[in-house]
Formats: C-alpha cells, sequence, structure tokens
C-alpha cells in the first residue's frame, strides 16, 4: 500500500517510478535501468535495507546513485549504520508524509547536480582565496561533503583546510590558526562531540565559532553540544552549500 502510495506521488511530480518488493528486485532494477535514486525500508524479507546499501555501493552500480532511507527502524544506531555503508539520506517513515517525501528527494537530487556542476567549474577554473581570507578547518571524513562544503567555501573566498577524522581535525586545530570549524558528529578516531570538548578546553580553540554537521538529529546530542558553545547544528543532508556558507559568512562577521 505504501509502495502503491509513494509511486503515484513521484509519478504526478514528473518521476519514472520503478518498484520492488524486495532487495534482489531493486538490485536487478538499478542494474538494467538507469535510475537516479533508490528509496529504501530497511525492515524486508531476504534482504535488509543494510544489505541492499552495501550492494549499491559495492562497486558493480553506478555509484552516483543517491540512495534514501526511508523506515521506522529510526534508532541513532540504525541512522548512522546507514549513512557509514553509503546512503545519502535517511527520513523515519512515519514522520514524512509522501508529500514530504517527494519534496526531500527533490531537494537531495539538486543538492548533488549542483554539486557535479560546482566540481565541473572547479576543473576549469582554478579557486584562489583572496588575501587575508579567514581560515575554516572542515573536519569530515565523507570525501562527497568534503567535496560538496569545501568547495562552495573556496568559491565564496575562503582558504580551507581539511581533516579525514576527529583525531587528525584536533592536531590541525593546534598546528594552525583557524577562524571556524566545522565539524561533523560521526568520525572514525574520535567523534565529532569529543572534538568539541578538546578545543572548547584548550585556550587557543576555545572561543573560536563552530558550525557542527550530523548524520541526523538526537535532542540530547543537540543539547550537549549547544551547551557547550557551538554555533550552529545541521543534518548535513539537509542544508545546501550555499547555506552553509552564508552561515559562515554570518558567523564571521
Amino acid at each position: 500500500m505504501i509502495s502503491e502510495i509513494y509511486q503515484k506521488k513521484f509519478s504526478e511530480d514528473g518521476f519514472e517510478v520503478f518498484t520492488a518488493e524486495t532487495g534482489e528486485q531493486a538490485l536487478v532494477i538499478a542494474k538494467k535501468e538507469n535510475i537516479d535514486a533508490v528509496i529504501s525500508d530497511l525492515i524486508m524479507p531476504k534482504m535488509d535495507g543494510f544489505e541492499v546499501i552495501k550492494k549499491l555501493r559495492g562497486g558493480d552500480f553506478n555509484p552516483n546513485i543517491k540512495i534514501i532511507i526511508s523506515s521506522n527502524l529510526s534508532q541513532k544506531e540504525d541512522r548512522e549504520k546507514a549513512i557509514q555503508l553509503g546512503a545519502n539520506g535517511f527520513v523515519n517513515k512515519s514522520e514524512f508524509t509522501p508529500t514530504a517525501l517527494v519534496a526531500e528527494v527533490k531537494r537531495l537530487l539538486r543538492q548533488y547536480q549542483w554539486q557535479e556542476k560546482n566540481l565541473q567549474k572547479n576543473e576549469e577554473t582554478q579557486i584562489i582565496p583572496k588575501n587575508g581570507a579567514k581560515k575554516i578547518l572542515l573536519i569530515e571524513d565523507e570525501e562527497i561533503f568534503i567535496e560538496m562544503f569545501g568547495d562552495k567555501l573556496k568559491q565564496d573566498g575562503f582558504e580551507v583546510s581539511f581533516a579525514r577524522n576527529g583525531a587528525w581535525g584536533v592536531k590541525e586545530a593546534m598546528n594552525d590558526n583557524f577562524d571556524l570549524f566545522v565539524i561533523d558528529m560521526i568520525m572514525p578516531a574520535m567523534a565529532g562531540e569529543e572534538v568539541v570538548a578538546k578545543l572548547k578546553m584548550e585556550d587557543k580553540t576555545k572561543d573560536i565559532p563552530i558550525v557542527i554537521l550530523s548524520a541526523s538529529v538526537e535532542n540530547e546530542v543537540i543539547k550537549r553540544v549547544e551547551a557547550m558553545g557551538t554555533q550552529a547544528f545541521y543534518v548535513k543532508t539537509q542544508i545546501t552549500p550555499t547555506e552553509l556558507s552564508e552561515k559562515v559568512q554570518e558567523l564571521l562577521k
């Protein structure tokens, strides 16, 4: 029933829609058709949604397929596992109406279309930071977000450095002088919350603005990092590079 409702809503909005009742069927369709996005539940017979993500990211499929998990199995661990396996977004099925889901998929596809155009433009034009540019440290382990957010910040005149895990990020923060930190919450070596705690303990970094990116929204986590003195908290699959850059500019005025 839910599948039929989604198919109707997406078709009405101009999408060509294929449906599958199992993960195996979905993989056959994804290999045969030119699929832009896969919307998958987590609890399914024979092959669950996590296994579908693994297969789609396993190298035999188009790496540009966007994977959105729509499930009532929405504990923090489930969200984190799905994102770490390669999902681009996660929505709670009971909280998103079919119309809202269509809007979210359209937003996500626009975001990645912008990224592809931006990367092509950067290949043609070298981006050189302005003299005296503000320095941003982006602590993030997922390459797609490093490119997407980092390139936009560079385009807007910031000097951007990268650290691909939390421990590396803290080391970079201590070894250089930055004007703002953008920190992912889920990373290897040291999680974002611990990174924030360490930065706030050091005189050199305690007053530097921090923008938090997260794969999911957990009220307890938001409250903890806000209490530490961070300036903004965003779900990274729900903020565009332009919106992030505008917030950075606002904080550094």
